[in-house]
C-alpha cells in the first residue's frame, strides 16, 4: 500500500516554478490523504498566475503517476488575480522594459531598508512576479551578501552587464560592479550618472516589477531616479523609535514633491521574537508607525520583528521570506507583498503613476541639489516673477 511519506518524497522533487526550492520545502504542501489507492494532495501557493497553478499540476501528476497511484485529485489554493493593469503610466522612462519601478527610502542608514528590499522583491517573485532587484546604494552596497551574491562577479555582454539570478530575482548592485570593500567618494553629476547607468546598462529583463534600494537620505539619488523613471511605489523603511519616525516625514515629503504614490510604511525592529518560547515582547515600542502613516494617507504594510533567523539569514545570504516561509517575519513579507501589489495595481488604475511634472529644467551636467542648481532655479524663479508683474507669461503655463 502506498504511504503518505512515499508521496511527500516524491512531493519533494517538485521545484515551485521558477525556484530551485521544492513545494514541500517551502510549506506548500498542507496536507496528503490516501484512500484505497487514491491520492489527495492539498497545496497552499502564494501565485495567482494560472500558469504556476498549471505547472504544479503537471509537475506532481508526473511525480505522483510511477507510484502506480489509481487516482491524483490536486487541490490547489491560491490568491485572487489581481485586475489587469492599465497602461496609464506617463513621463520619461529610461528603461521601458520594466513596467513598475519600486523605490525603497528611508530617512536614515541603519533600519533595515536593504533586508526590506530583499525579502519584498522574493516574496513577489514567490507570487508569480518577473522581478528585479537593484541595489542602488551607493555608499553601503549590502545586497550581494544578502542574496549569497558576495565575491562574485558580472558578466558583460556587448558593453551592458548582464543582472545575477537567485531566488528567483534579478539581481544586480553597485557592490558587484566596484572593487570590494572600495568606498565611493560621489556627489553631484557622478550619482546622476550612476543611477542612470545602473538603469540602462544593465540587461534586466521584461519585468513586472523592479525594486530598488536606494541610499538613504533625500538626495541626488532619489531625484535622478524620480525623473528617469515613473516610479509606482514608494516605500518608507523606518523603526519604532522617535528618533527614526522623524526622519521618516522626511522620506516620505519627498514622495509627496516627486509625485511619488506612498504603498506604505515597513517598521522593523517592531518587537523582539524569543527564540526560545516564540513570544513577542515590544521592546522598542511597535506601533508607533500608525499616526505617522495615518498623517500620509497611507497605510502600515508590515511590522516586522527582530528575530535571530533574520540576522542569521542576512549574514549567510539565505533571505528569510524564502528559507523560513512559515516564520512570523517570513508571513509578514509575504503579506506585506500583497498589499504593495495590490497598491501598485490601484496607483496604475488611477493614473497615479508619472513623472513629466518633475523633468528638471537645469543646464547638462548640473545638480538640482547642488549650490550652483539651486542659484540657478531661484534665478529662473526671480525672472519668471518679474515678467509676470511686467504683464509677460511667466512660462508656467497657466496665461491664454
Amino acid at each position: 500500500m502506498i504511504t503518505v511519506e512515499q508521496i511527500n518524497e516524491k512531493l519533494s522533487k517538485v521545484a515551485y516554478p521558477g525556484f530551485t526550492k521544492s513545494i514541500v520545502d517551502f510549506g506548500f504542501v498542507k496536507d496528503v490523504a490516501v484512500e484505497n489507492n487514491n491520492a489527495m494532495i492539498f497545496v497552499d501557493i502564494t501565485s495567482s498566475a494560472p500558469e504556476v497553478e498549471a505547472s504544479l499540476r503537471e509537475d506532481i501528476t508526473k511525480e505522483l503517476k510511477v507510484l502506480g497511484l489509481e487516482d491524483i485529485n490536486i487541490t490547489i489554493k491560491k490568491p485572487q488575480a489581481p485586475k489587469q493593469m492599465s497602461n496609464t503610466q506617463s513621463g520619461k522612462n529610461i528603461a521601458p522594459q520594466v513596467k513598475n519601478f519600486i523605490m525603497v527610502s528611508s530617512g536614515k542608514g541603519g533600519v533595515g531598508k536593504s533586508t526590506t528590499s530583499v525579502n519584498l522583491a522574493i516574496a513577489l517573485a514567490m507570487q508569480g512576479k518577473k522581478v528585479g532587484l537593484l541595489d542602488a546604494d551607493i555608499y553601503g552596497p549590502n545586497i550581494p551578501r544578502m542574496v549569497g551574491l558576495d565575491g562574485s562577479e558580472p558578466e558583460i555582454i556587448g558593453g551592458k552587464v548582464k543582472p545575477f539570478n537567485a531566488y528567483g530575482i534579478e539581481v544586480m548592485s553597485m557592490g558587484s560592479l566596484v572593487e570590494e570593500g572600495q568606498a565611493l567618494v560621489w556627489r553631484g553629476a557622478m550619482i546622476q550618472k550612476a543611477i542612470q547607468q545602473l538603469l540602462q546598462d544593465i540587461l534586466w529583463s521584461e519585468l513586472d516589477c523592479l525594486v530598488i534600494d536606494m541610499p538613504p537620505g533625500t538626495g541626488d539619488a532619489q531625484l535622478t531616479l524620480a525623473q528617469s523613471v515613473p516610479v509606482a511605489a514608494g516605500i518608507n523603511v523606518t523603526t519604532p523609535q522617535q528618533v527614526a519616525l522623524d526622519d521618516s516625514r522626511r522620506s516620505l515629503e519627498m514622495f509627496a514633491k516627486l509625485n511619488i504614490p506612498v504603498a506604505g510604511i515597513v517598521e522593523n525592529m517592531s518587537g523582539f521574537v524569543c527564540p526560545k518560547c516564540d513570544e513577542e515582547s515590544d521592546i522598542f515600542g511597535s506601533g508607533t508607525c500608525d499616526d505617522l502613516a495615518k498623517e500620509y494617507n497611507t497605510d502600515v504594510l508590515a511590522c516586522i520583528p527582530i528575530e535571530p533567523s533574520i540576522r542569521v539569514a542576512g549574514d549567510e545570504g539565505k533571505p528569510v521570506v524564502y528559507f523560513y516561509p512559515d516564520s512570523l517575519t517570513g508571513k509578514r513579507y509575504l503579506e506585506a507583498a500583497d498589499k504593495l501589489w495590490a497598491n501598485i495595481v490601484k496607483s496604475n488604475e488611477d493614473g497615479a503613476i508619472g513623472n513629466d511634472t518633475i523633468q528638471p529644467n537645469l543646464p547638462a551636467g548640473v545638480s538640482a541639489c547642488s549650490a550652483e542648481g539651486q542659484a540657478y532655479q531661484e534665478k529662473q524663479k526671480q525672472e519668471a516673477a518679474e515678467k509676470a508683474a511686467s504683464g509677460g507669461c511667466c512660462g508656467g503655463g497657466h496665461c491664454s
